[in-house]
């Protein structure tokens, strides 16, 4: 008998699979269906057949519905095992420290000259997204993200002075930073192409570390591609180079 199951790692959708079904991992085979990378604003996703060779000790759970395949999945690339769950919908304000960042935030912008609300966008562990919306967001984004990510590094402080250093704080709006990953990431594998064609080794625009980081994450499992950055300060180049098979 055949079942899909979904976690965020091939792994963590083979031990749903063997816990579901009540089952040893050696008593069923696995074919990988999708496999999406995760990133720093959204959660990796691994869909995997599972076929049972003999049968299942306990009740076969629901199968779960198909979904369709993303156009940026790369079959070679494995989901982020750090991906962790994330609330996102109608977050409530939890406690003093959360209401202070965000009046923080909020009179940061008034002085800037501008109106905003700034609420609760996901809240995990370790991590806390603030939304933006304001009449003036392209301002407040900036080109490249610059003044947004002016902003998030002053939330970040302040978090800071309030005892969560432990706490990073993503600023976003317009879902900028979610646009802005999935077009870092295409551009990942795009200039990855490029560098295996040519052999020769191509220097990215500046980065700030964030999307650095998502650069290499996301090249980091091809196993003839090499990443390194390079440069000084705040906005460094990422360099994509050909390493040959290893």
């Amino acid at each position: 008998m055949e079942y899909e199951f979904e976690g965020r790692t091939e792994e963590e959708a083979i031990e749903i699979a063997a816990r579901e079904l009540g089952i040893a991992r050696d008593e069923f085979d696995v074919e990988i269906m999708e496999s999406q990378r995760g990133g720093f604003l959204k959660k990796g996703k691994t869909r995997i057949r599972v076929q049972v060779r003999g049968a299942p000790a306990a009740p076969a759970p629901r199968k779960r519905p198909a979904e369709r395949p993303d156009a940026r999945n790369q079959a070679s690339v494995r989901g982020d095992a750090d991906a962790a769950p994330r609330t996102v919908a109608n977050v409530e304000v939890d406690g003093a420290f959360e209401r202070k960042l965000l009046d923080f935030v909020q009179t940061t912008v008034e002085k800037m000259g501008y109106t905003c609300k700034a609420s609760i966008l996901f809240r995990e562990e370790l991590k806390l997204g603030i939304r933006l919306d304001s009449d003036s967001a392209a301002i407040l984004i900036g080109k490249k993200g610059k003044n947004l990510d002016a902003l998030q590094l002053l939330a970040n402080v302040y978090a800071g002075r309030l005892g969560r250093e432990d706490l990073r704080v993503i600023l976003d709006s317009e879902n900028y930073r979610i646009r802005r990953e999935e077009a870092i990431v295409k551009m990942a594998y795009e200039v990855a192409e490029r560098v295996r064609s040519t052999r020769n080794s191509v220097l990215l625009e500046p980065m700030n570390p964030f999307e650095r980081r998502i650069v290499h994450t996301t090249l980091n499992d091809i196993v003839d591609i090499e990443t390194k950055s390079e440069g000084d300060g705040l906005y460094k180049q990422v360099r994509v180079m050909f390493r040959g098979r290893r």
